[in-house]
């Protein structure tokens, strides 16, 4: 996994997301100002920041763009080295991501034993998704695993609560301080401490006093985090903070959070109000459907894992001594799912990358059913995601699987951070060095990066009469799945010649 991910890592591009948190670091750095991406707590950008203070880029002082523009300025307008910057950005993440593979296989092997725990490791760490988004200095896994993190915890605190629920507590408060998109379990997670009070031998009242101390500990910990950025909490929005109204605005009003955080979720609940287009199986939507997140996970998790998915809640909710444990491992996933469905941004599988942490976990539960196939079973099927996972590398952003025809289709069903999140220019830049020299390169590229700092000169198609766009025609697969008018136009008259990555297609017109 750790080869996979860091020679994913050198070879990519930085995608759509990536400046602005690399940015964001930065400026965490050098100034100890909040005021850059509110809508994200601080404690994925400063897991990000270990790495860049290592790499030392240099940064304007007195900057005052937007944080786009802070993210294009740093990596491409500041004389730093976008490819040594953006490693060093990935690696703590990377480092961090290995960590909760063995969160995975600890708690794996209380329920289900050693061998259980290792076929929980296998199936995290041959994860297309964990290993496309563990590479990237982006928040999804950080904030999933440190929700793991916290359960694990949790679980453990059955029998020493004094020692590891406030651990958990911690933990937890992490996952708050890296998304806010985790809040939605803290309800679950508090509830799961009160029951691992109880299964200590604590009554109602110590019970309660731990369900409590969880959740202040948790709250505190965010409270750290920001001070940990500006010990004076100085706090004035780079950008306009919308005010939502009704139940959400009381919500947010009544939150024990710091301002910036609060502010912060008011931003996400002003993007939750946008028009957001969606793309599955081939059509084009304004809005979100509920089943989008089942639906991309189907189409890019392994057929085996799915499988091995399936057994292990089933197992876990059957055999009787693994349903202690259902409590832990089904409830909090089953609640993220729902809130991310409940979202208006279909956007990809990473909206719900703790499932393959938490449900590789019960997949290794499977093991403890005394039946002689089922070893040789598990085997079989981990072998089988072995395959399929080895073969996509390096190409690990727009897997699919098997029955969805490889990471080669999964441009015609999905979109975005499922397949093109713009991590191919410099592929790109190859390719056209080495079969399209002195050709007229046109493009439409979606991504982080600058096309003519990797040495792409391109023009944009659509900003010329279509009986001029003549030559080597260049488009990003979101793109593609999304054209509407000229480009489609420039799109259905072009012929594909070559593919780089699966996210970005060539065209001769």
């Amino acid at each position: 996994m750790a080869v996979a991910m860091v020679t994913t890592a050198v070879r990519q591009t930085p995608t759509i997301d990536e400046p602005v948190y690399v940015g964001t670091a930065t400026v965490y750095l050098e100034e100890r100002s909040l005021r850059y991406n509110p809508e994200h707590p601080p404690l994925g950008k400063l897991v990000i920041a270990a790495g860049v203070a290592v790499a030392d880029p240099h940064l304007d002082p007195g900057f005052d763009g937007d944080q786009g523009e802070l993210g294009r300025r740093l990596l491409y307008g500041s004389g730093n080295d976008p490819w040594r910057l953006m490693f060093w950005a990935r690696l703590p993440v990377i480092v961090l991501t290995l960590l909760f593979g063995l969160v995975v296989f600890a708690f794996a092997r209380g329920p289900a034993g050693a061998a259980g725990a290792l076929a929980a490791l296998a199936l995290y760490c041959l994860s297309p998704d964990v290993i496309a988004h563990g590479s990237l200095a982006t928040l999804d896994v950080p904030a999933a695993g440190f929700v793991l993190t916290s359960v694990w915890l949790l679980w453990r605190a059955r029998r020493r609560p004094r020692l590891r629920l406030p651990l958990a507590g911690v933990a937890f408060g992490a996952a708050l301080a890296t998304k806010m998109s985790v809040l939605p379990a803290l309800p679950v997670l508090v509830v799961t401490a009160a029951v691992s009070v109880r299964c200590a031998g604590g009554g109602r009242r110590r019970s309660a006093a731990g369900a409590v101390a969880f959740a202040l500990i948790a709250v505190g910990v965010v409270w750290a985090v920001y001070l940990a950025v500006d010990p004076r909490l100085r706090w004035v929005p780079q950008q306009p903070v919308p005010v939502p109204r009704g139940l959400r605005g009381l919500l947010v009003d009544l939150m024990p959070f710091p301002e910036p955080f609060r502010d912060g979720m008011r931003v996400q609940f002003g993007l939750e109000t946008r028009p957001w287009e969606g793309f599955l199986f081939g059509r084009v939507y304004e809005g979100s459907l509920w089943y989008y997140l089942p639906a991309a996970l189907l189409v890019k998790t392994p057929l085996g894992t799915l499988v091995l998915w399936a057994a292990g809640a089933v197992t876990v909710v059957a055999v009787r001594r693994l349903r202690p444990a259902a409590p832990y491992l089904l409830p909090a996933p089953a609640v993220l799912l729902a809130a991310a469905a409940y979202g208006s941004r279909d956007f990809g599988t990473r909206y719900a990358v703790f499932l393959p942490m938490f449900l590789a976990v019960a997949a290794g539960c499977v093991l403890v059913v005394r039946r002689r196939w089922v070893p040789a079973a598990t085997a079989l099927l981990v072998a089988f995601v072995a395959v399929s996972s080895l073969r996509t590398f390096p190409f690990y952003l727009p897997y699919s699987n098997e029955a969805f025809g490889g990471p080669s289709k999964t441009r015609f069903r999905l979109h975005d951070s499922n397949v093109d999140w713009g991590q191919d220019l410099g592929r790109l830049a190859d390719r056209l060095r080495e079969r399209y020299r002195g050709e007229r390169i046109w493009l439409v590229h979606k991504g982080g990066g600058v096309p003519s700092y990797y040495g792409v000169d391109a023009a944009d198609p659509r900003r010329v009469p279509l009986a001029e766009v003549r030559g080597v025609l260049v488009v990003s697969d979101s793109a593609a799945a999304k054209a509407t008018g000229r480009l489609a136009e420039l799109i259905d008259s072009s012929r594909p010649v070559d593919d780089v990555g699966h996210s970005i297609t060539v065209y001769r017109r």
